[in-house]
Protein backbone atom coordinates (compact mmCIF):
# COMPACT_ATOMS: atom_id res chain seq x y z
CA UNK A 1 0.00 0.00 0.00
CA UNK A 2 1.03 3.06 -0.89
CA UNK A 3 -0.36 6.83 0.89
CA UNK A 4 0.03 10.44 0.12
CA UNK A 5 -1.68 12.73 2.63
CA UNK A 6 -2.60 16.42 1.12
CA UNK A 7 -5.11 19.71 1.49
CA UNK A 8 -4.09 20.98 4.79
CA UNK A 9 -5.49 22.02 7.04
CA UNK A 10 -8.36 19.95 5.62
CA UNK A 11 -6.20 16.92 5.09
CA UNK A 12 -7.24 13.60 3.07
CA UNK A 13 -5.04 10.56 3.09
CA UNK A 14 -5.25 9.00 -0.74
CA UNK A 15 -4.50 5.24 -0.41
CA UNK A 16 -3.27 2.86 -3.72
CA UNK A 17 -4.12 -0.31 -2.73
CA UNK A 18 -2.12 -3.97 -4.95
CA UNK A 19 -5.26 -6.63 -5.44
CA UNK A 20 -6.58 -7.86 -2.78
CA UNK A 21 -5.15 -5.31 -0.32
CA UNK A 22 -7.48 -4.17 2.05
CA UNK A 23 -8.28 -0.97 4.35
CA UNK A 24 -10.52 -1.10 7.22
CA UNK A 25 -12.18 2.18 8.31
CA UNK A 26 -15.17 3.72 10.66
CA UNK A 27 -18.63 4.41 9.03
CA UNK A 28 -18.68 7.75 6.95
CA UNK A 29 -14.60 8.31 6.54
CA UNK A 30 -14.58 7.30 2.83
CA UNK A 31 -14.68 9.86 0.62
CA UNK A 32 -13.99 8.93 -3.08
CA UNK A 33 -12.62 5.27 -4.45
CA UNK A 34 -12.19 3.34 -7.66
CA UNK A 35 -14.96 1.04 -9.04
CA UNK A 36 -13.14 -2.10 -8.18
CA UNK A 37 -13.00 -1.34 -4.33
CA UNK A 38 -15.48 -3.76 -2.78
CA UNK A 39 -17.28 -3.11 0.78
CA UNK A 40 -17.87 -5.16 3.32
CA UNK A 41 -19.28 -4.35 6.92
CA UNK A 42 -18.37 -6.38 9.45
CA UNK A 43 -18.14 -6.49 14.00
CA UNK A 44 -14.04 -6.88 12.74
CA UNK A 45 -13.36 -9.48 16.08
CA UNK A 46 -16.58 -10.03 17.30
CA UNK A 47 -19.28 -8.32 19.31
CA UNK A 48 -16.76 -7.86 22.27
CA UNK A 49 -14.31 -5.98 20.76
CA UNK A 50 -17.27 -3.97 18.39
CA UNK A 51 -18.10 -2.36 21.87
CA UNK A 52 -14.44 -1.94 23.35
CA UNK A 53 -14.17 0.09 19.91
CA UNK A 54 -17.97 2.05 20.37
CA UNK A 55 -16.63 2.64 24.16
CA UNK A 56 -13.65 4.60 22.92
CA UNK A 57 -16.11 6.52 20.54
CA UNK A 58 -15.82 4.77 17.31
CA UNK A 59 -18.76 2.89 15.68
CA UNK A 60 -19.91 -0.69 16.47
CA UNK A 61 -19.26 -1.62 12.75
CA UNK A 62 -16.16 -0.91 10.29
CA UNK A 63 -16.12 -1.25 7.11
CA UNK A 64 -13.60 -3.20 4.88
CA UNK A 65 -12.69 -2.39 1.73
CA UNK A 66 -10.33 -4.54 -0.84
CA UNK A 67 -9.34 -4.08 -3.97
CA UNK A 68 -10.15 -6.97 -6.44
CA UNK A 69 -9.19 -7.41 -10.35
CA UNK A 70 -6.05 -4.92 -10.00
CA UNK A 71 -4.97 -2.15 -8.22
CA UNK A 72 -7.32 0.66 -6.50
CA UNK A 73 -7.77 3.68 -4.99
CA UNK A 74 -9.50 5.11 -2.11
CA UNK A 75 -9.71 8.24 -0.14
CA UNK A 76 -10.28 9.39 3.62
CA UNK A 77 -10.91 12.80 4.56
CA UNK A 78 -10.53 14.10 8.11
CA UNK A 79 -13.59 15.29 9.57
CA UNK A 80 -12.22 18.22 11.06
CA UNK A 81 -9.65 21.04 10.19
CA UNK A 82 -6.47 19.80 11.31
CA UNK A 83 -4.09 16.68 10.27
CA UNK A 84 -3.84 13.13 9.75
CA UNK A 85 -0.87 11.28 10.44
CA UNK A 86 0.64 7.93 9.51
CA UNK A 87 2.04 5.39 11.66
CA UNK A 88 3.64 2.43 11.05
CA UNK A 89 2.43 -0.17 14.51
CA UNK A 90 4.16 -3.38 15.42
CA UNK A 91 5.62 -5.44 18.33
CA UNK A 92 6.83 -3.05 20.70
CA UNK A 93 5.15 -0.24 18.45
CA UNK A 94 1.79 0.62 19.72
CA UNK A 95 0.69 3.75 19.71
CA UNK A 96 -2.10 5.73 21.98
CA UNK A 97 -5.12 8.01 20.09
CA UNK A 98 -6.69 9.99 21.30
CA UNK A 99 -10.84 9.23 21.35
CA UNK A 100 -12.21 9.12 17.82
CA UNK A 101 -9.07 9.64 16.11
CA UNK A 102 -8.90 6.54 14.18
CA UNK A 103 -9.28 7.23 10.70
CA UNK A 104 -8.12 4.10 8.38
CA UNK A 105 -5.97 1.45 8.39
CA UNK A 106 -4.03 -1.16 7.00
CA UNK A 107 -6.13 -5.02 8.19
CA UNK A 108 -3.81 -5.82 10.31
CA UNK A 109 -4.25 -2.82 12.67
CA UNK A 110 -6.34 -3.76 15.84
CA UNK A 111 -8.33 -1.06 18.26
CA UNK A 112 -8.88 -1.49 21.88
CA UNK A 113 -9.44 0.20 25.14
CA UNK A 114 -6.86 2.20 26.64
CA UNK A 115 -7.26 1.36 30.40
CA UNK A 116 -5.64 3.77 32.79
CA UNK A 117 -3.65 2.43 35.57
CA UNK A 118 -6.20 4.45 37.76
CA UNK A 119 -9.47 3.69 36.61
CA UNK A 120 -10.78 6.24 39.03
CA UNK A 121 -9.45 9.25 37.74
CA UNK A 122 -9.86 7.25 34.15
CA UNK A 123 -13.39 7.95 34.77
CA UNK A 124 -13.92 11.32 36.44
CA UNK A 125 -11.12 12.97 34.30
CA UNK A 126 -13.47 14.00 31.61
CA UNK A 127 -14.29 12.58 28.11
CA UNK A 128 -10.59 13.38 26.72
CA UNK A 129 -9.16 10.14 28.87
CA UNK A 130 -11.10 7.83 27.55
CA UNK A 131 -8.84 6.45 24.90
CA UNK A 132 -7.70 3.96 22.26
CA UNK A 133 -4.97 1.54 21.83
CA UNK A 134 -3.48 0.62 18.01
CA UNK A 135 -1.70 -2.53 18.22
CA UNK A 136 -1.13 -5.52 15.70
CA UNK A 137 0.72 -4.72 12.05
CA UNK A 138 0.34 -2.35 9.35
CA UNK A 139 -0.02 1.46 8.63
CA UNK A 140 -2.62 3.00 11.03
CA UNK A 141 -4.15 6.83 9.71
CA UNK A 142 -5.43 8.93 12.86
CA UNK A 143 -7.01 12.34 12.50
CA UNK A 144 -5.96 15.15 15.16
CA UNK A 145 -7.29 18.52 15.48
CA UNK A 146 -5.43 21.75 14.35
CA UNK A 147 -1.59 21.97 14.15
CA UNK A 148 0.62 19.06 16.22
CA UNK A 149 3.81 19.40 18.14
CA UNK A 150 6.13 16.35 18.94
CA UNK A 151 7.80 16.20 22.26
CA UNK A 152 10.49 13.45 22.78
CA UNK A 153 10.47 12.14 26.45
CA UNK A 154 13.25 10.56 28.36
CA UNK A 155 12.60 7.51 30.56
CA UNK A 156 11.03 9.11 33.83
CA UNK A 157 10.27 12.88 32.53
CA UNK A 158 7.37 14.28 32.51
CA UNK A 159 4.46 16.75 30.95
CA UNK A 160 1.67 18.36 32.43
CA UNK A 161 -1.10 18.27 29.25
CA UNK A 162 -4.44 20.27 29.66
CA UNK A 163 -7.44 18.52 28.85
CA UNK A 164 -7.99 17.80 25.04
CA UNK A 165 -4.88 18.24 24.10
CA UNK A 166 -3.50 14.88 24.29
CA UNK A 167 -3.64 13.68 20.46
CA UNK A 168 -1.61 11.01 20.66
CA UNK A 169 1.22 9.21 23.02
CA UNK A 170 3.63 5.74 22.27
CA UNK A 171 2.39 3.32 24.31
CA UNK A 172 5.43 3.27 26.14
CA UNK A 173 4.30 6.36 27.68
CA UNK A 174 2.67 6.13 31.05
CA UNK A 175 -0.54 8.83 31.68
CA UNK A 176 -1.72 9.62 35.03
CA UNK A 177 -4.85 12.09 35.56
CA UNK A 178 -4.68 14.78 38.69
CA UNK A 179 -6.72 17.66 39.81
CA UNK A 180 -5.57 20.89 40.00
CA UNK A 181 -4.38 22.11 43.03
CA UNK A 182 -6.38 24.30 45.16
CA UNK A 183 -9.96 25.22 45.43
CA UNK A 184 -9.20 28.44 44.18
CA UNK A 185 -7.26 27.44 41.53
CA UNK A 186 -9.68 24.83 40.28
CA UNK A 187 -12.97 27.08 40.70
CA UNK A 188 -11.39 30.38 39.01
CA UNK A 189 -8.54 29.15 37.06
CA UNK A 190 -10.70 28.71 33.99
CA UNK A 191 -8.41 25.85 32.92
CA UNK A 192 -10.69 23.04 34.13
CA UNK A 193 -10.77 20.64 37.55
CA UNK A 194 -8.31 17.80 35.96
CA UNK A 195 -4.92 17.86 33.98
CA UNK A 196 -3.43 14.96 32.45
CA UNK A 197 0.23 13.65 33.61
CA UNK A 198 2.44 12.28 30.84
CA UNK A 199 5.84 10.23 31.54
CA UNK A 200 8.33 9.26 29.40
CA UNK A 201 9.98 7.04 27.88
CA UNK A 202 8.58 7.80 23.93
CA UNK A 203 7.11 10.11 22.38
CA UNK A 204 4.08 12.70 22.74
CA UNK A 205 1.87 14.39 20.30
CA UNK A 206 -0.30 17.70 21.13
CA UNK A 207 -2.67 19.03 19.35
CA UNK A 208 -3.50 23.07 19.12
CA UNK A 209 -7.01 23.03 18.50
CA UNK A 210 -9.10 20.21 20.30
CA UNK A 211 -12.17 20.06 19.35
CA UNK A 212 -14.28 20.34 22.35
CA UNK A 213 -12.53 23.67 23.22
CA UNK A 214 -14.25 24.86 19.80
CA UNK A 215 -17.56 23.61 20.39
CA UNK A 216 -17.74 25.87 23.77
CA UNK A 217 -16.38 28.81 21.99
CA UNK A 218 -19.00 28.76 19.74
CA UNK A 219 -21.78 27.60 22.22
CA UNK A 220 -22.85 31.41 23.30
CA UNK A 221 -23.05 32.58 19.53
CA UNK A 222 -25.43 29.25 18.85
CA UNK A 223 -27.69 29.76 21.49
CA UNK A 224 -31.10 30.68 20.73
CA UNK A 225 -31.89 34.26 20.65
CA UNK A 226 -28.19 35.40 19.94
Amino acid sequence: MEYQIEGRPLPVVICQLSAGETMITERGSMCWMSPNMKMETTSNGGIGKALGRMFTGEALFQNRYTAQGGEGMIAFASSFPGDIRAFEVGPGKEIVLQKSGFLASEAGVQLSVFFQKKLGSGLFGGEGFIMQKVSGTGIVFAEFDGHIVEYELAAGQSMIVDTGYLAAMDATCSMDIKTVPGVKNALFGGEGLFNTIVTGPGKVYLQTMPINNVAGALQPFLSTGN
